[in-house]
């Protein structure tokens, strides 16, 4: 299986690493674009979330593949940075890559285990890869069945309960700093579906000041008129905000420091015994990590996020050999369907030079018996139809068989149909032949 996955993640890449080569959605086409220019990658998806950037590729070698992913993650993104990218990287091939994304959609892989916005996020990957044009048949496939697995595992397990998404996980860590946060007054920068989960989750607390800043306008309007309480400063006014703030919680898409030392400290001077605590959810992070050196600033990034909601997950976990189960299901449907497609060529041949033949015979036989009336001729034509049904029953049924079964005889069997039947498949077959022995990467 000529699969890929390369990546970094939380598991392996601090947050400081994993801004540097994260792509703002504006990017993501292009960058998408740009790997179809790669001779060895045939088809790529990128999933970009606060936690990973993976690329999923199928790739027609896998040492070319992968040197050629990593080519274009170190080119593409221009990163001039003092630590070599390699030391941060994974790299998974075959089985190995499927099993991940499976993992990845079901949350099991999440910074927090069974978050909601995965599943979103790898919705929004397949659509990018979508509208880019880096989709074929395989990932397609691949990314259609993860997110199937990622919506089985949250409504027939307990791996959604306890919600701690990153943004709600956010606003619980506030509530243990100040105990209740009904009398706070909360600033949300950014208006995107984090900034929008975190304000649902105040207005369920409670929180009677809520103030969202934007860049858009409009959209921190929507959101408010969505949770029904609150008001939007423009961004200009950010300092005036942060000056009132008990809490921030940001969370933009800016490839730059929203909120820098010189921001937070012209706020912090007009409330200099009124102590500020920001929740920083952005990769790229939103706050420079200098404001933590300001005096009476709380400063928790991501990744610090992590650690002060894990007794939270206790459900999750509990459910989580149900959800690998589910995995296991999704991967051998996956496989097989894998495995079978030797078998798509030879049958559309087969099947599409028997019913010309049918239509053709049918044709000379009308022409030859003008007086057949309607009827007759319908007559003639089911049971042409079902004599080519049942002619080929057999022969597509255990060629499709074969094919999952045993790569080697379906190979065999179908040279053989196509010499016998003169079907002229062997560019087709070519497109699947070289993936057929790599079906597991650990055989």
């Amino acid at each position: 299986m000529p699969l890929v996955c390369l990546g970094l993640s939380h598991h392996t890449a601090p947050v400081e690493v994993r801004e540097h080569h994260a792509f703002p959605a504006s990017r993501m086409g292009p960058a998408l674009v740009a790997l179809r220019d790669y001779e060895a990658v045939r088809e790529s998806v990128m999933l970009q979330t606060c936690g990973r950037l993976e690329i999923y590729a199928d790739v027609a070698d896998f040492e070319a593949g992968v040197a050629q992913l990593k080519s274009f993650l170190t080119n593409f993104r221009h990163a001039m940075v003092a630590y070599d990218i390699e030391s941060y990287l994974y790299t998974l091939l075959g089985q190995q890559a499927v099993e991940h994304l499976f993992r990845v959609s079901t949350g099991l892989d999440s910074m927090l285990i069974g978050e909601a916005e995965i599943l979103g996020q790898v919705k929004d990957a397949y659509i990018a890869a979508q509208e880019a044009k880096s989709l074929g048949k395989t990932l397609h496939r691949l990314f259609r069945e993860a997110m199937s697995a990622g919506k089985a595992a949250r409504t027939q397990t307990r791996i959604g309960d306890e919600s701690s998404s990153i943004a709600t996980a956010a606003i619980e860590l506030a509530k243990k700093h100040f105990g209740t946060l009904s009398d706070r007054n909360v600033v949300i920068v950014g208006a995107g579906k984090m900034g929008r989960t975190a304000a649902k989750r105040l207005r369920g607390e409670g929180t009677q000041n809520l103030i969202i800043t934007n860049r858009t306008v409009k959209t921190a309007l929507d959101v408010i008129s969505d949770v029904g309480f609150g008001h939007v400063v423009e961004l200009p006014g950010l300092v005036d905000a942060l000056a009132s703030a008990d809490i921030v919680v940001t969370s933009t898409g800016a490839s730059h420091f929203v909120l820098t030392p010189d921001i937070v400290a012209t706020a912090m001077a007009r409330r200099p015994e009124h102590p500020l605590f920001i929740v920083d959810i952005a990769v790229p992070r939103d706050v420079h990590p200098e404001v933590a050196n300001l005096p009476s600033v709380h400063l928790v990034d991501v990744d610090g996020l992590k650690s002060h909601v894990a007794d939270k997950l206790e459900v999750r976990r509990e459910a989580i050999p149900q959800v690998e189960e589910i995995i296991d299901e999704f991967i051998a449907r996956f496989q097989q369907w894998y495995q079978s497609r030797l078998a798509v060529p030879v049958i559309a041949s087969l099947t599409k030079k028997a019913e010309s033949i049918r239509m053709a015979e049918l044709e000379r036989l009308f022409a030859r018996c003008p007086e057949m009336s309607e009827r007759e001729k319908m007559l003639v034509t089911g049971m042409s139809m079902t004599i080519i049904s049942k002619l080929l029953h057999t022969v597509v049924t255990k060629i499709r068989d074969k094919a999952i079964t045993n790569h080697s005889e379906a190979l065999d069997h179908v040279r053989i149909l196509d010499e016998l039947f003169e079907l002229n498949i062997a560019e087709e077959l070519a497109k699947v032949r070289p993936s057929l022995p790599a079906l597991d990467v650990d055989e």
